[in-house]
This record gives structure tokens, C-alpha cells and sequence, in this order.
């Protein structure tokens, strides 16, 4: 008898902890249907968050981050000539610069200029006409 009281009352344990899981995955999934972007967002704020207290980094503007997966490839350029596999990169398009941040070492690796264009708020100045 006793032993029924003891299943019993594991039974009701093992299904509370099933229930509250259930209940905790299907909130998390569900904001990650309303947002889809949200766990990349917080992955470049954790990235910057660390960068940050190594340089001062622009304000105003969330920075593009990529991951280096193949740095062979990347060799032939010199920005990436130290690249590792997992290095970060933060590009910050309006302010023009590109940081390549080792999250293994937390160093800041290389700082680059990036030349993508013009930049918000300025104008090409026309081209002179042909006579």
C-alpha cells in the first residue's frame, strides 16, 4: 500500500515538471514567432556589449554581425589575414567601419575602413556633361 502512495505522488511530480516545461517552451516559441529576428538581435547586443568595453564604438547605429566559418578563404584579404574560425565581425555601415573581434581571447583583432557606397545623407555631385 504504501508503494501506491509513493507511485501516486510521483506520477502527479513527473506530470507538474512535464506540464511547466511545456508551458515554458511553447512561451518561448511563441515569441519567437512574433519575432524571428529577436535571437540574433540579442546575440549581436551580448557582442557588443563585450566589444564596447574594448573600444568606443559608434553610436546610433546596430552594427551588421557576421561569423568567419572559412578564414582560408578570406586569407587573401588583409583585413582577415589573423582571422580564426568564430572571430566576429561588426560592420557598422554608416559609420564606415568594420571590426574583426576574437571572442576566445576577447580582443579586438583588426579595425578597417569600409567603402560601401555613400553614406546617408550625402550626395553624389553630377557628372560633368560631355560637349
Amino acid at each position: 500500500m504504501d508503494f501506491q502512495k509513493y507511485a501516486v505522488q510521483i506520477l502527479v511530480a513527473v506530470a507538474v515538471v512535464a506540464f511547466g516545461s511545456a508551458y515554458y517552451f511553447y512561451g518561448q516559441y511563441s515569441d519567437l514567432r512574433a519575432n524571428p529576428n529577436k535571437v540574433a538581435q540579442e546575440e549581436t547586443a551580448k557582442v557588443v556589449a563585450k566589444v564596447s568595453k574594448l573600444i568606443v564604438l559608434p553610436e546610433g547605429e546596430a552594427p551588421t554581425l557576421a561569423t568567419v566559418s572559412d578564414p582560408e578563404a578570406l586569407k587573401s584579404q588583409p583585413f582577415f589575414a589573423k582571422a580564426k574560425k568564430g572571430d566576429r565581425v561588426l560592420i557598422y555601415a554608416n559609420a564606415r567601419k568594420a571590426l574583426l573581434y576574437d571572442p576566445e581571447s576577447n580582443r579586438i583583432v583588426e579595425v578597417a575602413p569600409i567603402n560601401i557606397g555613400q553614406p546617408t545623407g550625402e550626395s553624389t555631385p553630377p557628372a560633368p556633361e560631355e560637349e
